[in-house]
């Protein structure tokens, strides 16, 4: 299997797993092209940026919720996503991978 590829997710039994999401994915994306706009010097690419967004990902607490859940508190503030991000695109500009 690709290492990119898009897995379905199977249902166990009736319940259906689709609706179980990382809240931290959606929050790191819609933050992740504002902070690169704030590095000249880091290459737009595919794996940069992939990387980028897995190492923040990977800093960070995940909070799975199911869908439609109602969050009352989110427990990981904008700032901390924001430093996670600036420290992954700093890694990354530190240790390419081409």
């Amino acid at each position: 299997m690709p290492t990119n590829a898009v897995v379905d997710i199977p249902e166990i039994g009736e319940v259906s797993l689709t609706g179980i999401v990382n809240r931290n994915e959606r929050r790191v994306r819609e933050q992740l092209p504002r902070i690169l706009s704030e590095y000249e010097e880091f290459p737009l690419d595919r794996l940069a940026v992939q990387d980028v967004y897995a190492l923040t990902l990977n800093s960070l607490s995940p909070r799975y919720t199911q869908a439609f859940s109602i969050v009352l508190k989110e427990p990981i503030q904008d700032a901390e996503i924001e430093e996670a991000l600036r420290a992954a695109i700093d890694k990354v500009i530190a240790s390419p991978k081409r």
